[in-house]
């Protein structure tokens, strides 16, 4: 439990919107630079001679994001979520400026990591805000915007990253960041006014560092057991396999037994909570994988420049805000969310199906067909199983439902680029050395030349070596989507034995009798300024809503 520091905040549709605007600039920094490095990856890799490790370049960052979350979704139902913010914008805006200056890929890799721990708060602190400033039932309304600002900076991303490649350096794909970071910061320190809090009981190391360390074995044993280097026969990969499983249970005997654990084990009797957390994991399989390798593809594989493959997610990305705004609306007006994730699953797969077949002479009209499929699919999921997550449980753990739900989330995307990344990789290196080699390059020159390949030295080679290259290519990524459909198929079925319960009427704050809200609010606030006396209490709020709540009060 956590005891107020401040009197009840005045929840104002005005200053909901105030908020939202925060919010939205924090939302903006974190997506921007996913997308911005998606399309500068292959110069980046190629020019510090990293294309062998490339997929830690995603998977760093995401290693790093997940760890992180339940952190911050903990700490922010404990301590507030104000500072919290702030701490994760400002440590996202610092890490970019040491990704801008590394000077080999190793320090590039590092400073990826601390974004990620930026980048993960940013996540799930506007999520978990939301919830506490909009009732679940008015909530789908702010999907729309959250949505676009999504869709411009996943539109606005590769078209940069593509722009700063092709004209002057990949290192603006990090110095792009530093302005609006500092901007970020400024609007959410001057128009975050949100209630603090203090801790009255002990906080969960034990359970923070065993759900690290688990974590993390998890992404180095699938990372090691899908590498050329290691396999899973190698030592190396199942020391780390092992330290995974003693992380598990060791952190499940942690939390059964902490007084305020970091993941309360009681989450998991929630059936709906569950289920949508379970949609979210193996969606994230799925997508982060072939939302990651996508634009590699259209660079190399079709022979498109960064710039071209940027403009061609365009699709993606409409097809993202469009059904993201729909079914938005839609769940506003009528309670009901259920077909939503249904509907998704079935265009995603159907998407990453069609993605089977991409070759180097697939017409682009036709790649950019599959990528809005694709991106309607995820419009219909993502933000979706967020708010069934949320309104499933007591509006004092909103925070913690957040954030278990995205880590698991994240779980499932550092487990599909880790893997499938790993299977590219080890394919399209074999490829890359056989094209060489079959050029007349000897076995150490082939090596060279694989590692430090990227579109600008693909352009300057013989016609033939080109046209092996985007072969190997191709042959290399396309058929990794099969793999991915059966998760998806996985998380269609669990979509259809979600739970329909009737949505919350009442926003977090006001739950938890940290605000006031609704009309109450507003004829408050034109009392103070008419210079009556301010309110010294909240009203209570009915907290027991429609949760389906097994969890610890």
């Amino acid at each position: 439990m956590t005891t107020a520091t401040e009197g009840p905040l005045l929840l104002t549709q005005r200053r909901i919107w105030i908020i939202f605007g925060a919010l939205i600039a924090g939302m903006l920094l974190s997506s921007l630079d996913q997308t911005i490095v998606s399309t500068a990856m292959p110069t980046i890799v190629g020019q510090l001679g990293g294309v062998e490790h490339q997929v830690w370049l995603t998977t760093a960052y995401l290693l790093a994001t997940t760890i992180v979350m339940p952190v911050y979704g903990k700490f922010g139902d404990v301590l507030g979520r104000r500072r919290l913010f702030l701490v994760a914008i400002a440590l996202f805006t610092i890490a970019s400026v040491g990704c801008a200056f590394a000077g080999d890929f190793t320090q590039l890799i590092l400073f990826r990591a601390v974004q990620g721990l930026g980048g993960g708060g940013l996540m799930i602190l506007s999520q978990a805000i939301i919830a506490d400033i909009v009732p679940a039932s008015e909530r789908g309304k702010y999907l729309g915007p959250l949505g676009a600002v999504f869709g411009l900076s996943a539109v606005g991303g590769p078209l940069l990253g593509g722009f700063f490649v092709d004209h002057l350096t990949w290192q603006w794909a990090f110095y792009i960041n530093i302005p609006i970071g500092i901007a970020a910061f400024a609007i959410a320190w001057f128009t975050l006014k949100l209630p603090s809090k203090r801790a009255t009981q002990p906080i969960d190391i034990l359970g923070v560092v065993f759900l690290s360390a688990f974590t993390t074995c998890l992404i180095f044993f699938t990372d090691f057991g899908g590498s050329a280097d290691h396999g899973w026969g190698a030592l190396s990969t199942w020391m780390f396999g092992a330290g995974m499983l003693v992380a598990a249970i060791a952190f499940v005997m942690v939390e059964a037994r902490a007084k305020d654990p970091i993941i309360p084990l009681s989450l998991f009797k929630n059936r709906t909570f569950v289920n949508a957390t379970l949609i979210g994991l193996t969606l994230g399989l799925g997508m982060f994988s072939a939302i990651g390798f996508v634009p590699t593809f259209l660079q190399m594989s079709s022979g498109t420049s960064a710039a071209a493959s940027g403009l061609l997610m365009v699709p993606m990305i409409v097809g993202l805000i469009g059904t993201s705004v729909i079914s938005g609306i839609a769940i506003t007006r009528t309670g009901r969310y259920k077909m939503f994730p249904v509907i998704g699953t079935l265009l995603t797969a159907a998407a990453m199906i069609a993605m089977t077949t991409l070759t180097a002479d697939t017409p682009i009209w036709l790649i950019c067909v599959f990528l809005f499929v694709f991106g309607a699919g995820l419009g219909f999921i993502m933000q979706v199983v967020v708010l069934v997550a949320q309104n499933s449980v007591n509006p004092s753990m909103v925070g913690t439902a957040t954030s278990t739900n995205n880590y698991f989330r994240e779980v499932g995307a550092s487990l599909g680029v880790a893997v499938f990344g790993a299977m590219f990789t080890n394919r399209l290196t074999e490829n890359l050395t056989s094209v060489f080699v079959g050029a007349g390059a000897s076995a150490g020159d082939a090596d060279n030349a694989t590692s430090t390949l990227d579109p600008q030295t693909l352009a300057q080679l013989p016609d033939a070596v080109r046209d092996g290259v985007v072969t190997a290519y191709a042959d290399a990524l396309a058929p990794v989507f099969w793999y991915l459909v059966p998760f998806i198929g996985i998380a269609f079925v669990l979509s259809l034995f979600l739970k329909q319960i009737p949505l919350s009427d009442v926003a977090g704050l006001v739950a938890r009798g940290e605000a006031v809200g609704g009309e109450e609010a507003e004829a408050l606030e034109a009392a103070q300024r008419a210079g009556a006396p301010a309110p010294t209490a909240a009203a209570s709020a009915d907290e027991s809503g429609h949760h389906e709540d097994a969890t610890v009060k």
